[in-house]
């Protein structure tokens, strides 16, 4: 019954058999065939497997049932050793690839083949048929066609492989510019295209930024924004120093680009007692994708700074225990000279794409969510975190879930030495409801790893709703965030944006008048005026935030809106309210900014005679305030602060995002009281460097 099955479609093809008295190889030898001639051991070879597979192969019941006709793909070797095993086995039946797979674990030992008289591995690959025959039945065809082919000899071709993997790259494509990649988030850059975006009929989305490049690709073209400003020769160095990445390559299924970074700039401060600012960092920034699904992107600086003398004591203000200071947005500070800081920083993330709806990221960074230059909801000024992030889209809807983790880094709410993890879940709906008009929705909810909660698996279900599982959990387990957001389209130059956050709601101090602290929320309205006045990319944009106090603070203090000691969402945290001025304006690779700043801030007092609370430090205990009604903005230690900064500067390289740049701000910050942590101020400082511009520095504070 066996022969009806059986017909084994093998052979041998021993390229390059040669004799003389220097160089030949030789096939492996079974034992039985160690007394064949030299110029038939590759008959012998063929014939010796193709009977032991006859012998020794079962097909599987279900294969038989099924009628089944089609060939199994072997590829197998045989090692110095002359052991027989395979490497890689392809048919319709898993049966069938397990079957062939135990029928050569079975082979015996043989010969090694050899080149040159030594031992050597040998690859062959083959093909069975199924149904079987006998191959003494097909023994004249067998001898005629070559059935079992050797594939390689490895000790000829792999001195090949490493030429053969640089043949196939080629010219790079930009790739970058339709991939998963993150666009590196500045508020200038992303106002290059932040017109586009927001015309009308568009069914964009542009509160959750980073953008990929994928998702603004349709709306603003960034190869022909190259190709305009290319200048210099085409000699290797004017390119590299102009036009392109300085490492850039692409293969078959791959590609990958490779910039230096830099942030290399002197400056003065008028009111400190140093004499020069600076900083002083170095880096490397690597982008790339493998196949078209699969991205991935990091960066990694070490810095040396000082800074102006507000600012160092800002971040001073935010040291731990064992370390001096946090310098803000980037992360912890050694003490680095007089008055300086060595803070090395490193981001990086992976991002894939399983398919057109859905994007999956994982990494070390920031994120931001609003149409602003200010986000109530999550911002990112302060140092990276890691976070996994899902963007989903379809139809007019674009849903956006983060899972991040935290650290509370204060010595008071270390736990044996170590500062406390605390983690977010976060969604955001955004949904365009008509051309003109899109919605937003935003929850967020905090907790801490108290009673080895660790991470609670409640918050991996992307599309719960986070505020019932909080009540589940304990009043005191977790602290949720409301929030809410809306766009609307005047016309394809004017937009108009607006955020309203909410800690907490009673509707009975809502409604009763008596300005109760419970009263807790803060929102936002802006307006954007692109091309104004008929200038083509020039930005006008103004915009007002109010937070009331107490917002965003918490009872359990390590359930605060913060990480490392710094707001997830507003950089002055609560009780303040502010007006925004802002325009920009490009010219080729010329650029420039101006912004200015009005605000009201309510600051602690911090003495022995006053130590309450007033709701502008989302870190202190909300317990701690001094009434319970009659709560305003601006209240206890009020102060009135004007920020104003310029900058211009030229682009070096626009696809390393390096420029030349000055920059001359000043801060006027004047408290009603002078207490040892909030003290006058009237600062001009001014900055001319080399930056590779990837990120937000916030200097307003």
């Amino acid at each position: 019954m066996k022969k009806i099955f059986l017909f084994v479609f093998l052979s041998i093809q021993l390229n390059g058999f040669t004799q003389n008295t220097d160089t030949y190889e030789k096939p492996p030898v079974f034992p039985d065939c160690q007394t064949e001639s030299f110029e038939n051991l590759k008959t012998c070879f063929n014939n010796k497997l193709n009977q032991f597979i006859y012998d020794n192969f079962k097909v599987p019941q279900n294969v038989t049932n099924d009628n089944y006709k089609g060939d199994i793909k072997i590829l197998f070797e045989v090692d110095k050793e002359g052991k027989i095993s395979v490497i890689y086995a392809d048919a319709v039946y898993d049966e069938l690839k397990e079957e062939a797979k135990r029928v050569f674990n079975e082979l015996p030992k043989v010969e090694p083949s050899t080149y040159n008289g030594k031992p050597t591995y040998v690859q062959y690959s083959i093909g069975v048929k199924i149904p079987l025959v006998d191959p003494t039945n097909i023994q004249a065809v067998a001898e005629e066609k070559a059935t079992v082919k050797q594939v390689r000899d490895l000790n000829e071709t792999v001195s090949k492989e490493y030429d053969s993997i640089n043949k196939n790259l080629t010219k790079y494509e930009d790739l970058e510019y339709t991939s998963q990649l993150n666009i590196p988030f500045t508020h200038h850059f992303y106002a290059r295209f932040d017109g586009n975006m927001n015309g009308l009929g568009t069914n964009s989305h542009t509160a959750v930024k980073p953008f990929v490049y994928e998702d603004v690709a349709p709306y603003y073209d960034f190869k022909a924004e190259k190709e305009a400003l290319v200048k210099g020769s085409d000699g290797w160095w004017s390119r590299k120093l102009w036009n392109e990445h300085l490492v850039q390559i692409q293969g078959k299924d791959f590609w990958f680009t490779i910039d230096p970074v830099f942030d290399l700039q002197v400056g003065k401060d008028t009111e400190a007692d140093f004499s020069t600012t600076y900083n002083n960092t170095r880096g490397f920034y690597v982008q790339g994708g493998l196949g078209k699904k699969f991205n991935f992107s990091a960066s990694v600086f070490e810095s040396q700074g000082r800074f102006a003398q507000y600012y160092n004591e800002y971040a001073y203000s935010l040291r731990t225990e064992s370390d001096p200071a946090i310098v803000p947005g980037r992360g912890v500070a050694k003490n680095f000279k007089d008055n300086g800081f060595d803070y090395p920083v490193a981001e990086g993330y992976l991002s894939y794409a399983p398919s057109k709806f859905i994007n999956i990221q994982f990494g070390h960074g920031k994120n931001f969510i609003g149409d602003g230059y200010r986000s109530l909801l999550q911002s990112d000024v302060a140092s990276p975190y890691p976070y996994i992030k899902l963007n989903t889209k379809f139809w007019k809807i674009k849903y956006t879930n983060t899972w991040t983790s935290l650290r509370d880094v204060r010595a008071d709410v270390t736990e044996d030495g170590a500062f406390k993890t605390k983690y977010i879940a976060n969604h955001y709906l955004s949904w365009n409801v008509s051309k003109r008009l899109n919605i937003g929705l935003f929850e967020s909810v905090m907790w801490a790893n108290d009673n080895d909660r660790g991470f609670d698996l409640n918050y991996l279900n992307p599309v719960i709703f986070y505020r019932a599982i909080e009540f589940e959990t304990g009043q005191d387990a977790g602290n949720a965030i409301l929030g809410a957001s809306a766009k609307y389209k005047w016309n394809n130059k004017v937009n108009l944006y607006g955020q309203f956050v909410l800690d907490e709601f009673a509707l009975a101090d809502v409604t009763g008048g008596n300005k109760s602290w419970r009263n807790k929320f803060g929102y936002q309205l802006g307006v954007k005026y692109f091309d104004a006045f008929e200038v083509d990319n020039l930005l006008l944009q103004f915009e007002y935030n109010q937070v009331r106090p107490y917002t965003y603070s918490h009872n359990t203090i390590v359930l605060n809106y913060g990480h490392n000691n710094q707001p997830m969402a507003h950089l002055w945290g609560a009780n303040f309210r502010e007006a925004i001025i802002i325009g920009r304006y490009d010219y080729g690779r010329w650029f420039g900014d101006a912004k200015f700043i009005f605000g009201t801030r309510g600051f602690d007092f911090n003495t022995e005679e006053d130590s309450f609370s007033y709701g502008g430090d989302i870190y202190r205990n909300y317990n701690d305030r001094p009434f319970n009604n009659g709560v305003k903005i601006g209240q206890g230690n009020k102060v009135n602060t004007f920020n104003a900064e310029l900058q211009a500067g030229y682009i070096v390289n626009p696809v390393s995002h390096l420029k030349l740049f000055t920059n001359i701000s000043f801060r006027n910050f004047n408290p009603e009281a002078e207490t040892a942590s909030t003290m006058k101020s009237n600062t001009v400082w001014f900055t001319i460097g080399v930056r590779t511009d990837l990120f937000n520095w916030y200097i307003d504070n």
